[in-house]
Order: structure tokens, then sequence, then C-alpha cells
């Protein structure tokens, strides 16, 4: 089944042949890798658990009246702020996201407060926290250099630490380099559409990140590559399990995991050939640290361990289900689907193209829909024909 020799359960050389051109493209990963800073770039989930661990233990949360907290400008440095909150050993600094949420909670447009002189953007944000009418906001500070306001949130804001999830994630892939079988992924070669799994986890090439507002983990299970039925040439479609998960403990963003099988990892960190994408998302509301003890975190766990068949059973059947024979039945099948005439007729010349035969099983109209998705430049238009198409393949299953 595979191209490479496994030796103690690694392989020594070589990497496993697949098909990119199936499925469907997923940029998310590439996205995190091309924007983060080498600072925001760990080479191993035991540091990066230290470092989100460490601020979390540095961190202090309170719930304050909004109308106690004073702002000050300070003498000696006109363009800084700080903020003394009550019971405060000593002011706080906002940072610049702090800053923000601080300015939108009380109705103030932040970046017109930036522009202003620090005395004048205090008068007006020491007038919004006095006049505030949800009268109490939650802060989270952390003792750094100097005390630094890393958060304001309403009362109600139900915080899930970045380490929980970089703990949950530990106990189903180890460090995360290879010591369980998740690991950062390796590298598909495109001049021989070879893949890779055994790549040195560099700054270049790592998929865990944390910054002062979240954190993003990126795995998969490439030493275990599944088969699931045969490419035009006969040789086997393989695939891997791969998931990623993000979370901001300061209210940037959701908690949120998804899972899916893939294809190949390339150099930029891009997806390729996913199938069977599947997501999840908690927000930071008041029960949402329960949410993710009693739903995300278990989900996690029982996709790292969960068998493959269903997928591939479902994989098997979209190859064997014949739903058209003509070309009157395959545009029968996609315009009673909703698709349009001109995307049945780009459907159609893509299976066309690219297996030299019209498209005649399920899985032939589900590779032709992904293929005709990934030309689409909009996002939202590529998802939601990318959707499509995983709805025809489960319907099969």
């Amino acid at each position: 089944m595979t191209a490479i020799e496994i030796i103690n359960g690694r392989p020594e050389s070589g990497g496993y042949k697949v098909d990119v051109s199936r499925g469907g493209h997923n940029g998310r990963v590439s996205s995190e890798w091309f924007s983060r800073p080498d600072d925001e770039k760990y080479l191993s989930l035991s540091d990066l658990y230290a470092s989100v661990k460490g601020r979390a233990v540095r961190s202090k949360t309170r719930t304050v009246e909004s109308a106690a907290i004073r702002v000050e400008a300070h003498p000696d440095e006109p363009e800084k702020l700080a903020l003394v909150l009550p019971d405060a050993d000593a002011p706080v600094a906002p940072t610049h996201w702090s800053f923000g949420q601080l300015a939108s909670l009380v109705g103030a447009p932040a970046a017109y407060l930036r522009q202003l002189p620090a005395p004048l953007a205090g008068i007006n944000l020491q007038y919004g926290l006095t006049n505030h009418r949800a009268e109490q906001v939650k802060t989270m500070e952390v003792a750094n250099v100097r005390t630094e306001l890393r958060a304001v949130t309403g009362p109600d804001y139900g915080r899930i630490y970045d380490h929980e999830l970089v703990s949950a994630v530990q106990r189903i892939a180890g460090d995360g380099v290879g010591d369980t079988r998740w690991k950062v992924p390796g590298v598909l070669d495109w001049s021989t559409g070879i893949y890779n799994p055994m790549v040195d986890v560099t700054k270049d090439t790592t998929t865990l990140y944390a910054s002062d507002r979240d954190v993003f983990l990126f795995l998969v299970d490439d030493l275990n590559p599944i088969e699931a039925g045969t490419l035009p040439d006969g040789s086997p479609d393989l695939f891997f399990r791969g998931f990623y998960c993000w979370n901001s403990e300061v209210g940037a963003k959701t908690l949120g995991i998804a899972s899916f099988y893939l294809r190949a990892v390339c150099q930029n960190r891009n997806l390729w050939g996913v199938e069977d994408f599947q997501e999840i998302t908690i927000r930071h509301s008041k029960y949402a640290a329960n949410r993710f003890a009693h739903e995300a975190a278990p989900a996690l766990a029982n996709f790292a361990d969960s068998s493959p068949q269903p997928f591939i059973q479902g994989i098997r059947s979209a190859r064997e289900r014949i739903v058209a024979r003509s070309d009157e039945d395959r545009n029968d099948f996609l315009r009673k689907r909703g698709f349009s005439k001109a995307e049945t007729g780009k459907i159609v010349e893509t299976v066309l193209a690219e297996e030299g035969r019209p498209p005649e099983t399920v899985f032939d109209f589900v590779q032709g829909i992904t293929a005709v998705a990934r030309s689409k430049p909009q996002q939202d238009a590529r998802l939601t024909m990318e959707t499509r198409a995983k709805k025809l393949l489960e319907a099969a299953a």
C-alpha cells in the first residue's frame, strides 16, 4: 500500500504517492503559517504549553464596577494611558487588544481614540466608563515587566484558557513531534506528487502557534496512511487524518476544532485533497468551560481514537454507486441538486478532462464539484460548493 519503508514505525526515506487533484483545498493553516512571526512559532507542544500556562499563572481576573475604573495619562509618557482598577496594587497598562475591547464595551470608537493625545483620549474613555450602562466588566491582567491589562469583557464571559486546549491536545498527541501517531505534518513535493511525512520541525515547518491573543495547532497522523479505493491508474488513493484547533482566552475568537481527512500538506501549509471536513465551535459564553469539558475535549479524543472504516466505506460506496449513464442523466442529477446550467457544464467538463471520461458515480460528481470549487476566487462561494459536495458524499454512504 505504501511507497516507503517503515523502520520502527518511522519512514526511512521517500514518501507516499498522492493525488491532490481530488477533494477540497483548505487554506486556513496556510494563513496562520504565513502571518505568524517567529516568536509565535513553537517546535513542540511542551514548549507551547509552558508558554501559555506560564502567562495564565501570572494572570489575575476580577469583576469590577466600570464606574470605579480610573483612567490616567502618565505625565512622563503623554502618549500612554494607564488604568487604575479597584484594589489593584498599581496601574495597569492596556494592550492594543484590551484597549479596543474597553472602547467597544463603552461604545467609543477605538481607532479615533488612538489618534488623540493620551489626556484627551483618557477623558473620553473615563466618560464612557462612568456612564457604562452594563455597570460591570471582567478584566484579565498579567504581570510582566509591568502589569498589563490583557482583556476586558462582559461579566458573563466564559473564559477557556489557552493552556486547557493545548493540554487536551497533549493527551492524544504527546509532544506533537512524532512521539505519538499525531505530529507536525510533512511536505508535498509538487514535482513528483510524493508526500514526505518525515520533515524536521523548524520555525519554517511548525504548525504550533501562540500569540498574546490566541493559540492555533494543526497536527496530522501521516505515518499511517488510509487506503480508500484506487486511482484511475490502479494505485491506491491514500488519505491521512488531520485536525486543527484554536482558542483565544482574551476574547479575540471562539474555541474551535476541525477534523478531516486529507491527502497532503504543502510547504506553505495548504491542505490538499480534503474530505469529510467537520467543525465544532464554542463561544466564550457563561457555560463555555463546561461545554469544552463535555463536548470539545471528548470530540477531539474520539476523533483521535476512531476507526476510519465509516469514512472508507463512504468513499467506496460513492465510487460504486452509478447515478448517470447519459448526458441527460448527468444534467438531471446536478440540476435537481441546485446546480445551475453553467455549473453543471463546468462540473461535467472538469471530470471529463481529469478522468478521461464523463462522470458516472457519486464520487465522480463529488470530485468534479470540489475541483470547480477550487477555481472560485471567493472563499464563501468555494466553501458553499464544497459543502454541497460533502452532502452528496454523505448521502451515498
